[in-house]
């Protein structure tokens, strides 16, 4: 490390997991880390910046600036400011996949549609953080009623066919349903394939509500499922890229942000964020219900006031 390099950390705090990235000078990628944890845990973000910052071979005291962000941004210690999971997925998505315009971001908690635009800003979004569907958890769930690992689901459900018809989207109806198919003597390769299918559709609703774009990449967990980015990719009927570390963008985006702000150029990410966040508040308090005719359908979106709106009119939605 020479005299004039200086690093910047950022920090997801999710509910499943702890990322941490280690960005320098430059913008590039220095080191990183995810921690898997049971909650939220500021123990488990301690070792998530502990082993970014060994990987990355620099120490706490050349870290200039840290930023945070994920479901429990607020509790990470010792930041000097935090972003919404939006901006960070947006831009760290933008920097891992130049040119990409279509964000899917699935996590342990909530799922999300975000699209970019040419500055790796925020441009609109969607998000379903109302109940465990099609979510990091809702693959835990379904793993634990087909007794297998949560890491091996992805490959059993695309050995099998998705035409099991699955009712609920609920996670503790759907392990139900699950078990109630195995009962009936269903294959388990074909009850995840068609489960996977569902998630897609639901996927598919949130995508609806923001436009489709492509590029379009996954970020979260979710995007290292096989099955997962095969289902979506083909009810969107293009192509959903994997990024090489899709967990640790939101990570890598806080870090760029606290790059430009060591920088100095950081004034359009804060202040489309403040945007972005109250947008976000709005989303999480008394948003858009879920709306049944958005599964699986690219034409049916919804406005500010809950009202369907045809999608060549959502690119007038700001």
């Amino acid at each position: 490390m020479t005299m004039n390099e200086w690093f910047v950390l950022g920090v997801d705090l999710g509910s499943t997991t702890a990322k941490a990235a280690v960005v320098d000078s430059g913008g590039a990628l220095a080191g990183s880390s995810v921690v898997q944890m049971g909650a939220v845990s500021r123990e488990a973000v301690g070792r998530a910046i502990d082993a970014a910052l060994a990987t990355a071979g620099v120490a706490r005291s050349a870290i200039r600036r840290t930023i945070s962000t994920g479901y429990g941004r607020k509790l990470v210690p010792g930041v000097d400011r935090s972003f919404t999971e939006i901006t960070c997925h947006a831009r760290g998505a933008a920097a891992m996949r130049p040119g990409v315009r279509l964000v899917i971001d699935i996590g342990g908690q909530d799922s999300k549609a975000i699209l970019v635009d040419d500055d790796g800003l925020v441009d609109r979004f969607a998000m379903n953080d109302r109940c465990a569907s099609g979510t990091g958890r809702f693959f835990d769930v379904l793993a634990r009623a087909l007794e297998v690992d949560v890491a091996d689901v992805g490959a059993l459900a695309l050995r099998g066919t998705d035409t099991l018809e699955v009712s609920s989207m609920c996670a503790t109806f759907a392990e139900t349903e699950v078990i109630s198919m195995l009962a009936q003597g269903q294959d388990k390769a074909d009850i995840a394939a068609s489960v996977h299918k569902a998630v897609a559709a639901r996927t598919l609703g949130l995508v609806a509500q923001v436009g489709k774009a492509t590029p379009t990449v996954m970020t979260g967990g979710v995007a290292k499922n096989p099955a997962a980015l095969e289902h979506i990719s083909r009810l969107l009927r293009q192509p959903v890229e994997q990024l090489d570390e899709p967990q640790i963008a939101g990570a890598y985006g806080a870090g760029l942000l606290a790059r430009d702000d060591v920088a100095g150029s950081a004034g359009l990410p804060h202040v489309a964020d403040a945007a972005t966040a109250d947008d976000f508040a709005r989303h999480k308090s008394a948003g858009v219900p879920h709306c049944a005719a958005c599964d699986g359908n690219l034409d049916h979106a919804h406005g500010a006031s809950g009202e369907p709106v045809p999608l060549d009119l959502q690119r007038n939605i700001r």
